[in-house]
This record gives structure tokens, C-alpha cells and sequence, in this order.
């Protein structure tokens, strides 16, 4: 490795502008070599804490940093040199990383740590650390022999390198599709912006006319707003065909990863891959995740039944003589809202501008925990949409910086994550201070020197990544296996969903919804329209959302091609019981759903933890309420029992440790309107 390559150290600030695809291969091998170095000194070591666990924690961290920068710029700006460059290392950690937990001696050194009268009295944290790591060694075939071990390293380095595929084919496939308009008549109904957003697209790539693309900023409001039924029908269909077909094919794909999770599974013992994956997690198991969704699925059938009934009522009684159609449900649903709460979601876009919101949302964090936020131009970025941001306590300490990334490219994964890049890990010999990065794809400025407008349902996405981020930014855990989100995936979402809730309050609102032009708040009576239209159609947003978490399960419990035929019908035949009109015969969203596929394991048997989540937050956000949505008081209360104590204790207790007592699901009906 060279001297000076930039991802051979842990370098804060993170030097992203100076990593080359070139960089990231003899890093990883260097890195790679180093921790095993660092592995292989354990199990000769002394049988303490510090020799063998605390050893254990930290022998892979500048490899996990180099991945973690190297796969953010393969994200965020996949060049092919870089995912080439990305590609080829991946294997060989996947292949490492499934090493150290078939390895026998770091095992034996494990076992015999946690036979001594020292493991005995560790601290809580500590205890839970050695419990926890011996557990996973064991989920992750520490005991079997070893042609079973042989077995299982190849199918993790096979996972890693079919759902990298799948995560870059749907962006291949997002990308290749563009619709350009020559008659601006068939953009009828589209807000101005929009207009002027697909036009500028098009002036960019040298054409004349309108471009449309499957980015969401294109994609939403062509189906929210489109007069023209038939654009609708063609983006939607390109939508839910994305790569489900030519040389972007996720089909085969997904087989592959099914039946690789699958002899996984059953390689260790579990009956499938659901129970594997929840083995460690709030749920228990594959049938509780399963019976939870069903459950709340139960609970919102009649709202949902009825908020259809209700919307095909409403475009009959406005000229659609059709039936209902999925391209078409978007469309009416806004004309109903407007109908019904005098509320155009457009016309909060200009209260909405970026640097206000960041300002204003900064704000709400300062109000709740203390924390200053400042930008930090030292911070060098990748791409000049990039921005860096410093984080300080109260004393004027540096907790760390997180980098915002919000605008799409065609380049870059469609969605939005948070990533945490470097851990603090406060009164160690390793603190640093935490790094993290926030991307999103939102709606870009309309042109040089124009403001980013956007969308309240942006806004709620920026609310959310900056919950994660800030769980991440401000743990307190020394201890890196189980600082800031390394929690159990169904309560990783508890601190992003709850923050969403401050962008329907009013008094969150006043402090960062200002309008672009005259810096007033949105007007009492359009609050007043906003916050009654919150609840409109809830019963569908969820049911959506259920709709994938049961998908997600049965393929990962039930599902058997040879029993239940092919993936994409089998999907389809399920999601149409969640979809308020019939599904298209060729509906493949399951090709583009990179939450599953886009990793080897991801939220795969783990997507009821949205809604698993959404449950906790409601109730907890309660006590917000009952005190004060700014709240310096429960925002300490927060900050010290959920988001500084990662992993460290489980999660419900945690969790009561904060709300005085387990959660109710009653709170996020009443939220919903959809309370029996």
C-alpha cells in the first residue's frame, strides 16, 4: 500500500476528495492483512477483557473506515472505475469478515475469556458485549465443522456479490430511462417548478423540450399532478419494471439471494432465513415479525377499505369513467386532499427552502440537546453538492461533523441513508470524534443562484436521516460493536422516525418553515389545512408499507419456487392485497427493491422494523408532547437513555427507561385517525 494512500489510516477530517478507484485496492488488501495480524495476536493473548474482546473490537476498524469511505463514493458517484474498483474488494472482505467468526481460535479464545472469574464481573455493557459476541459467533457457524464453515464463506462472498449487482443494476436502470415531452400541453397540471425542472433537464443533456426522469423529483410529481392519464401509465409502468428485464436484469438475481439466505439459514440451524435475521432483534423470530404485521394489517382493513371506497367515489363523481388504476391513485388522491382540506402540498415548496430548513432544524436539535451545529468549511467534500457540518456540546467540545449530500445525479443511488463513517469512542485510546454522512435526493435549485425548494415529504425525509445521524453523533459508547446505530434493526428507527414528528408541530414549524421570499411562517390558516390533511389516506400509507414488510417475510420464510412458482408473481400476487387498486400483470417492483437486495443482508427479514418502529415512536413521542415538544427536559431524557447508549442495554429496557413503560400500539392509530 502506498505511503500516501488516503484510506490507509483513520483521518479526520476524512480526506473523501482524495480517494481514487485506484486507492481502494491495495488499501483493502493492506487493511485486510493488518487485522488479521491483529485476529491472529488474540488467540495467544492473555484471557482478559482488554487482550481478547476489546481486542477483538478494534482489530478491524481502519478496515471497516476504508470500506465505509470506499462504498460511500462507489454510492454516491459510482464512476465505473470506481465500482469496478469497489467490486473487486468487496469479495475479499465479505470472505474476511466471515473468517473471523468461523475462526476456531478467536472462538476458543471467547469461550475460555467467558469461563474466567474476571468475565464474571464485568460492567453491564461489557457483560453484554461478551454474551452478544459469543452469540454471534455461533449464529455465524463458529461450531459447525469444517466443510459446513467452508460452505458458509462461500455463500457470504456470493451474497455480497449478487446484491452489489442488484444495488447497481437498479441504478443503471433509473438512469437509462428519460421521457422527453415536445408539446408542453401533455405536462398539463404540473407545478411551475417542476416544469422548469424537466426543461432544464433536457437543456442538459442537449435536447429540446421536457425531460422525465424515474429520479423522484421528476417521478413524483408527474404522478401527483399529470392531467395526462396516459404519461401517467407510461412513467408509473417504467417505474415498476425497472430492472426486471434486458441487460439490467434483477430477476435471476433475486432467486440467486433467496436461495443463498435460505441455505444459510438452514446451515445454522434455522428453520429459514426470517429466523436467522431475528434471532438477535426485538421480534424473537420470523412468525412474530410476521404475526406483528398481520396484526396491524387487521387493524387499519376497514379505514382502508373505506379511504378507497371514497377516492374511486370521488374521481367517478369528477369525470374518470375507468375504473381505478395504480397511475391513476396518486392523481386523485391530491385532488381529493384539495377537495376536502383546501390543501395543495405545492404550496408549502416555497416555505420550504433548504438553507432555512437546515438552519431551523439545527435549531430544533439545539433546543432539545444542547448541541451547536455550525458548517465547517475546512471539511474537504467530494462533489460540490457536498456540504460539511461540526457538531460541538454545550462547552464548545467537538462531538464530531456530518456531510450532507441532497441532490441526485445520475450517478448516485436513488433514496436516502445516513452513514456513520468514524466513531468517537469517548475515554479510549482510540477517540476520535464521530463522522457521519446524511445522503438524500431531493429537489435541486431550478438554477444558478436559486434556491433548493422542497416538499414536505422531503422535509420528513431530511427530519429522518438527521434522527439517525444524530444517534450516531451523539453516543457515548467506548465500546465500537455497539456504539451509536449499531442496534437491533427493529429499533434502529426509533430516533429517525420519531424526529419526523417535528415537522408537524406547530411550533417546530414557526423555526424553520419560512417562506423564501418574506421569511413569514406559514400562515395559521394553511397550518390549520396541513396538520387536518396529516391523516388523510393514513390507512393507505401504512397498509403500503405492510405491504412490503409481508413480502419481505414470506419470501423469507415460506416462499419455495418450486411450491409457490415464480418470485415476481408470487410478489405480486402478495402486494396486491395491500394496493388500493389492482395491480398490471408485468408489476416487478420486487427487481428495484434495494432495501432487500441491495446488500447481502440489509433490512432483508427486517422491514416490519419501520413499523415496528412507528409504534415505539408514537408512544414515546407522547412525552414529548405532554412536556413540550422542545422540551430541554425529555430531549436530555432521550438523548441519555436511547440515543448515547447504542447497544449497551437491550432495547426495551431502554426503551422503558425512557417512557415509564412498555409501548402501545394505540398511539400510532389515534395518530392515524384510524383508531377503532
Amino acid at each position: 500500500m502506498h505511503v500516501n494512500n488516503p484510506l490507509s489510516t483513520i483521518t479526520v477530517p476524512v480526506p473523501f476528495h482524495d480517494v481514487r478507484a485506484e486507492h481502494v485496492a491495495p488499501a483493502i488488501e493492506a487493511l485486510i492483512a493488518r487485522s488479521q495480524a491483529r485476529l491472529d495476536a488474540i488467540g495467544a493473548a492473555p484471557r482478559t477483557y482488554e487482550a481478547t474482546l476489546g481486542a477483538l473490537d478494534l482489530a478491524t476498524s481502519e478496515l471497516d473506515f476504508a470500506m465505509g469511505v470506499a462504498g460511500h463514493l462507489e454510492a454516491i458517484d459510482g464512476t465505473p472505475e470506481m465500482r469496478a474498483a469497489y467490486s473487486e474488494v468487496l469479495p475479499k472482505v465479505s470472505a474476511f469478515g466471515s473468517k473471523i467468526m468461523l475462526s476456531e481460535p478467536l472462538y476458543r479464545a471467547l469461550c475460555e475469556l467467558s469461563a474466567t472469574d474476571a468475565a464474571k464481573r464485568l460492567d453491564g455493557a461489557r457483560a453484554r458485549f461478551l454474551a452478544k459476541t459469543l452469540a454471534d459467533f455461533r449464529r455465524n457457524g463458529a461450531e459447525l465443522d469444517e466443510e459446513g464453515k467452508a460452505r458458509l464463506a462461500e455463500i457470504d462472498v456470493a451474497l455480497s456479490e449478487r446484491t452489489l449487482k442488484f444495488a447497481q443494476n437498479v441504478v443503471d436502470a433509473t438512469a437509462a430511462f428519460e421521457l422527453v415531452v415536445d408539446d408542453v400541453a401533455r405536462l398539463a397540471g404540473l407545478p411551475e417548478g417542476a416544469l422548469s425542472a424537466a426543461k432544464k433537464s433536457a437543456e442538459e443533456k442537449g435536447k429540446q423540450g421536457f425531460r422525465l426522469t424515474l429520479q423522484a423529483p421528476s417521478y413524483g410529481p408527474v404522478m401527483t399532478f399529470a392531467e395526462d392519464r396516459a404519461l401517467r401509465e407510461t412513467m408509473y409502468r417504467a417505474n415498476v419494471t425497472r430492472a426486471s428485464s434486458g441487460e439490467w436484469d434483477n430477476r435471476p438475481i433475486i432467486r440467486d439471494v433467496l436461495a443463498l439466505r435460505r441455505e444459510k439459514a438452514n446451515l445454522l440451524g434455522f428453520a429459514h432465513f426470517a429466523d436467522l435475521a431475528t434471532d438477535d432483534r426485538m421480534a424473537r423470530s420470523g412468525k412474530a415479525a410476521l404475526d406483528f404485521v398481520t396484526m396491524l394489517k387487521g387493524k387499519l382493513e376497514a379505514a382502508f377499505a373505506r379511504e378507497n371506497e371514497e377516492l374511486a367515489r370521488f374521481a367517478r363523481d369528477n369525470g374518470q369513467a375507468e375504473p381505478l388504476e395504480p397511475w391513476d391513485v396518486a392523481f386523485w388522491a391530491e385532488k381529493q386532499r384539495r377537495a376536502l382540506y383546501s390543501f395543495d402540498e405545492e404550496t408549502l415548496r416555497p416555505y420550504h427552502p433548504l438553507d432555512r430548513l437546515l438552519r431551523g432544524l439545527f435549531e430544533v436539535a439545539t433546543s432539545l440537546y444542547g448541541v451547536r451545529i455550525e458548517r465547517d468549511t475546512s471539511a474537504p467534500v467530494w462533489h460540490e453538492d457536498a456540504t460539511a457540518w461540526s457538531v460541538h456540546d454545550e462547552s464548545g467540545k467537538r462531538l464530531g461533523c456530518f456531510y450532507l449530500d441532497l441532490f441526485p445525479r445520475e450517478t448516485k443511488r436513488d433514496g436516502a441513508w445516513m452513514g456513520g463513517v468514524v466513531d468517537r469512542l469517548p475515554g479510549t485510546a482510540e477517540e476520535r470524534e464521530n463522522v457521519a454522512v446524511i445522503v438524500a435526493n431531493v429537489t435541486p435549485p431550478q438554477g444558478p443562484g436559486q434556491p433548493a425548494l422542497l416538499n414536505h415529504r422531503e422535509v420528513e425525509t431530511l427530519f429522518h436521516e438527521f434522527g439517525h445521524m444524530m444517534h450516531h453523533l451523539l453516543s457515548e459508547v467506548p465500546i465500537r460493536s455497539m456504539a451509536g446505530t449499531r442496534v437491533v434493526s427493529d429499533f434502529v428507527e426509533l430516533p429517525s422516525m420519531i424526529m419526523e414528528n417535528w415537522t408537524w408541530e406547530r411550533d417546530a414549524l414557526d423555526r424553520f418553515a419560512r417562506h423564501v421570499d418574506t421569511g413569514e411562517p406559514i400562515p395559521a390558516e394553511v397550518k390549520d389545512r396541513m396538520l387536518r390533511a396529516r391523516t388523510y389516506r393514513a390507512a393507505n400509507a401504512l397498509m403500503r408499507q405492510l405491504g412490503f414488510s409481508t413480502v419481505d417475510l414470506l419470501l423469507h420464510t415460506d416462499y419455495d419456487e418450486a411450491k409457490d412458482g415464480d418470485v415476481m408473481t408470487f410478489a405480486r400476487d402478495v402486494f396486491a392485497k395491500f394496493s388500493p387498486t389492482p395491480l398490471p400483470a408485468d408489476y416487478a417492483m420486487l427487481a428495484a427493491f434495494s432495501h432487500l437486495f441491495g446488500s447481502a443482508y440489509g433490512y432483508a427479514a427486517g422491514y416490519y422494523s419501520y413499523q415496528w418502529s412507528e409504534v415505539l415512536e408514537a408512544d414515546a413521542f407522547g412525552r414529548f408532547r405532554e412536556a413540550g415538544i422542545l422540551s430541554r427536559a425529555v430531549g436530555d431524557a432521550f438523548r441519555s437513555t436511547i440515543l448515547a447508549r447504542g447497544d449497551t442495554e437491550d432495547p426495551a429496557v431502554l426503551y422503558r427507561a425512557f417512557l415509564g413503560r412498555d409501548p402501545d400500539v394505540a398511539a400510532l392509530l389515534t395518530r392515524l385517525g384510524v383508531a377503532a
